[in-house]
């Protein structure tokens, strides 16, 4: 068995969203005395990649309304903050933000430098999210989101493998964990704010370090970005690496879990249509996140290379897939793809988990 392995420290810092030069100062000045930096963002423009991964978001009173505005996800752990004689007219849209707390200064400076020394402590166990998104139909994004889930627990990473496609037939059958029982998203909708890690993770279909929060085959519905927010941050705190499957048609909650990512991974085949197909996708993902690259799968019919695509879509190259003729076949058996630990698919997956947590993933048994 492999050895047991942890996430490196990997500190998300505060995000404080103001121009107010004056309040900006006053922050910082308390961030300091709470032993952390913070992400200073001017506007929600400037916020929108960095507001569902950090740990607490303080809005100043000047911005407030443009957030909202904005309509940022509601998220939990978010302050709204300002000096007395500001916030007055603060209160009716901390609510509509979904602002948990109103900090007015000077008297709220002690509890904001113990919620900004908080982050300092939570912020060093805070797992990683990576995201996969499909150039086109059929890229075959879910399974290499499966392998990597299935490579990190291998490294025994305490994994969720998250399925954000509510069209894409369920990651439990990816697995071939169909018949595991626990919860499914029909269950999870209705959350819209702090989830109990442990108990999310004692909820759902679990083998080992991995745990997967997948659809049935039941009617379909719409998971609320609330429901999606409240879910990532439950598996920022409860597990080591996530892993999400994104649609291609971005829904709230997929915008959620994308802007959530700290890396993201497009899956692209080697052929000119599918480019063009992703280049549209990239597009609509860009504005959302702030490291996104590709992953290019071949064959290649028209001889199109790797690089050719990356450099069409204007993205790094994180890696390409060799033709792998048994992963098919082995999926409709019902097994879980890279489980093996070898193979082209079982090595790319190795190689983005030690990228991404600094450590050795674990190759074949």
């Amino acid at each position: 068995m492999p050895p047991r392995t942890s996430v490196p420290p990997h500190r998300r810092p505060p995000l404080v969203v103001t121009s107010d030069g004056d309040l900006l100062d006053d922050l910082l000045r308390l961030a300091a005395a709470g032993g952390i930096e913070v992400e200073v963002a001017a506007d929600p423009a400037a916020a929108r990649t960095r507001w569902q991964p950090a740990p607490l978001v303080l809005v100043g009173v000047d911005q407030a309304q443009s957030c909202l505005r904005a309509r940022l996800p509601r998220r939990s752990r978010l302050v709204l903050v300002g000096r007395a004689g500001d916030v007055e007219s603060g209160w009716q849209v901390a609510d509509l933000l979904g602002a948990e707390h109103v900090a007015v200064l000077p008297a709220a400076e002690p509890w904001l430098v113990d919620r900004f020394a908080e982050c300092g402590v939570e912020g060093a166990a805070a797992a990683r999210i990576v995201a996969l998104l499909g150039g086109r139909g059929g890229a075959g994004a879910s399974i290499l989101a499966g392998g990597l889930a299935v490579t990190a627990a291998r490294a025994r990473l305490r994994t969720l493998l998250l399925d954000a496609d509510p069209l894409g037939g369920g990651l439990d059958l990816v697995l071939g964990w169909e018949e595991l029982e626990g919860l499914r998203w029909p269950a999870l909708t209705e959350a819209d704010g702090r989830v109990d890690a442990p108990a999310l993770v004692r909820a759902l279909p679990s083998r080992g370090d991995l745990v997967v929060l997948s659809w049935d085959r039941g009617d379909l519905v719409a998971v609320p970005a609330e429901a999606m927010a409240a879910t990532l941050d439950a598996a920022r705190r409860g597990r080591e690496f996530v892993v999400v499957d994104l649609p291609r048609q971005l829904d709230d909650a997929a915008v959620t879990a994308l802007q959530a990512a700290d890396r993201v991974f497009v899956v692209v085949p080697a052929e000119l249509r599918a480019t063009a197909a992703a280049a549209r996708v990239v597009a609509v993902a860009a504005p959302h996140c702030q490291d996104l690259a590709v992953v290019v799968r071949g064959p290649a019919p028209g001889r199109l290379r790797a690089s050719e695509v990356a450099r069409a879509l204007g993205l790094p190259l994180a890696g390409t897939l060799r033709p792998e003729p048994g992963l098919c076949r082995g999926l409709e058996r019902g097994e879980a793809p890279a489980a093996g630990g070898r193979g082209p698919l079982a090595e790319l997956c190795q190689r983005i988990v030690a990228d991404l947590t600094g450590r050795p993933a674990a190759g074949a048994a």
